[in-house]
């Protein structure tokens, strides 16, 4: 008689049935579990008792009690109400309750309020649009303690050459430091996620640099459409060269400068290039100096990206 296979029992279905909780993970609720994760993503927080924390995606509040314990105040910002109600449980009748404050909604569409210090275990899904909202926000803050799918927190933190280097890594070094703090596995989490998990610290750069970003990240998206191709290569595409025309054409009708009769977008592309010695460059290897240099030779010719 054939061997009938028994069932596999899942201990973390019993537990979340238990809890009377269904996660919902597509909109990435994957809840830390392992208390000496979030022991350590506190720890390197290095929070003072003056600190306001904004935490995002608090969960059931395994991070939020421990930050609670340790700041002023502790601003949670939560899409699923049911999270809310379990955040605000596990505080009731303690005197954690007046240090919290539960902000329900999205985060991306939320204002965010004044803190020092952010630490979340964010949904993936939204981790590149919350890491420009975060760094675009003022007041300053001090620093930002994140948890992200290990293949992002590798491109955020990645060097030019890094295989991984790209559009994201340098928009994100140009407005802050960036360091890879460790791995977390997926069994750290409850349901675990398909992919492994990193965190990063990610500290402002306070004063910015002097440059408009909606026209730096015009620039760097050019350069890294295709980062294996060289500088010159990447600005002889119509497109590209049509898009700069206009932008010249405006740029001399605004300040009132006639533009030459002779005018020629990819002629003055090119030997911009050349002179400056970008044309054979190839943006994978190219560092924040090389790109805050090529964008002043740009706008020194009267090209713009924005």
């Amino acid at each position: 008689m054939p061997k009938v296979k028994t069932a596999k029992k899942s201990r973390q279905h019993q537990q979340v049935q238990k809890q009377g909780i269904n996660f919902r993970t597509d909109i990435g609720q994957h809840i830390l579990k392992n208390p000496l994760i979030v022991t350590s993503m506190v720890e390197k927080a290095a929070l003072r008792p003056t600190d306001v924390v904004l935490e995002v995606g608090p969960g059931t509040g395994n991070m939020t009690v421990r930050l609670l314990e340790k700041a002023k105040r502790v601003v949670a910002c939560e899409v699923d109400p049911r999270m809310v109600a379990e955040v605000q449980k596990r505080v009731l009748g303690t005197p954690m309750a007046s240090k919290l404050q539960m902000i329900v909604g999205d985060v991306l569409k939320t204002d965010l309020p004044f803190f020092d210090v952010c630490v979340a275990n964010l949904p993936y899904q939204i981790s590149s649009p919350f890491v420009f909202k975060l760094l675009l926000h003022r007041p300053f803050f001090r620093a930002a303690i994140l948890m992200f799918q290990q293949e992002f927190a590798q491109r955020l933190a990645a060097r030019p050459g890094d295989k991984l280097y790209c559009r994201l890594s340098v928009n994100t070094q140009l407005l802050a430091r960036v360091d890879h703090l460790m791995k977390v596995g997926k069994n750290n989490f409850r349901p675990p996620p398909k992919v492994e998990s990193s965190v990063v610290r990610i500290e402002p750069r306070n004063p910015p640099p002097p440059i408009n970003f909606q026209e730096w990240d015009g620039m760097i998206r050019i350069c890294f459409a295709r980062k294996n191709k060289t500088i010159g290569a990447s600005f002889r595409y119509t497109k590209v060269l049509e898009l700069l025309e206009k932008n010249y054409r405006v740029h001399c009708s605004v300040n009132n400068i006639p533009v030459p009769a002779d005018f020629d977008i990819k002629t003055t592309v090119n030997d911009l290039l050349e002179k400056n010695g970008f044309e054979k460059k190839r943006a994978r290897v190219m560092d924040q100096d090389d790109f805050l240099q090529l964008l002043h030779d740009f706008n020194a010719a009267g090209i713009h990206f924005s």
